[in-house]
């Protein structure tokens, strides 16, 4: 199993065939492998790994915590790293994706350094919040000199 991710998000669906299609078609996904008559799919972007599973397919093994409401995940964002984020940007604009924030810049501060990042933040079919960032590099935190 070492072609898996350490750490894979399971998503609770409430329409499998829309939300495989929004995954594979918008956003690219490949499927790794699925289990059909568990409306079940595990998907693969370059390493990037989710589960999507039909909440109401779900036996006796379903893990909700609380009564589950659109939309699913709130308090939650899925930063998820590629090679093209305009390109994924373009492609959620022509599927008419909700963008839940517009494409941007933003610079974020590590200790000494400056992570940059292009990104956007687009809503699944059940109001997951996708974060689809692409790097642009490092630089100094503004007076601090960048080591080697």
């Amino acid at each position: 199993m070492g072609d898996m991710a350490k750490l894979v998000v399971e998503l609770l669906v409430s329409d499998f065939a829309q939300s495989l299609k929004f995954y594979t078609e918008v956003l690219g996904f490949k499927l790794f492998y699925d289990r059909p008559e568990e409306a079940f799919a595990y998907l693969d972007r370059d390493g990037a790994q989710i589960m999507i599973v039909q909440h109401e397919a779900c036996d006796e093994r379903s893990w909700i915590a609380g009564e589950l409401e659109q939309p699913f995940g709130r308090g939650m964002n899925l930063e998820i790293e590629v090679e093209d984020v305009v390109a994924l940007h373009v492609s959620c604009l022509r599927h008419g994706a909700r963008i839940f924030l517009d494409m941007e810049e933003k610079w974020y501060r590590r200790e000494a350094l400056l992570l940059g990042v292009r990104q956007f933040i687009v809503l699944d079919p059940d109001g997951y919040l996708l974060r689809l960032s692409q790097s642009l590099g490092t630089k100094p935190v503004s007076g601090e000199p960048l080591d080697g």
